[in-house]
């Protein structure tokens, strides 16, 4: 039984367009998303931040502009430390789900939501999907 995925992609981003051919190449069914244009809500964003168990930074661009220009590295430096875990990732979460562009790309999310992965390592997609 193959499974369904869905990948939340920027339409110019070079990783994103990497990470689609790498799937074509290995015939992984997908459904592509845009990250600007449906941008992951917070509901979305709490369920695969639980289910990755990744740090919150880890969904982040920490490289674009809007990431660097809203200083949120500050922001989530000064929440870790005045917050509990779980209410910085709930700040997080809603900050994220304001604008698609803060989010790390490609998001590879299956059918259920319970497999994620942030960004496109090779190595770490062919070790979970193949």
């Amino acid at each position: 039984m193959s499974t369904s995925y869905t990948v939340l992609c920027h339409p110019r981003c070079s990783t994103c367009k990497k990470a689609l051919a790498w799937l074509d190449e290995h015939d992984i069914e997908y459904t592509w998303r845009s990250i600007i244009e449906e941008n992951p809500t917070t509901d979305e964003l709490s369920q695969w931040t639980a289910e990755s168990n990744l740090s919150i930074r880890r969904f982040f661009n920490t490289s674009g502009m809007a990431y660097r220009s809203a200083h949120i590295k500050d922001q989530l430096d000064d929440w870790e430390k005045n917050l509990s875990a779980e209410q910085v990732r709930a700040q997080a979460v809603e900050l994220l789900a304001t604008d698609g562009m803060l989010c790390k790309r490609p998001l590879l999310i299956d059918a259920q939501g319970h497999f994620v992965a942030v960004g496109f390592k090779e190595s770490e997609w062919q070790a979970a999907l193949l």
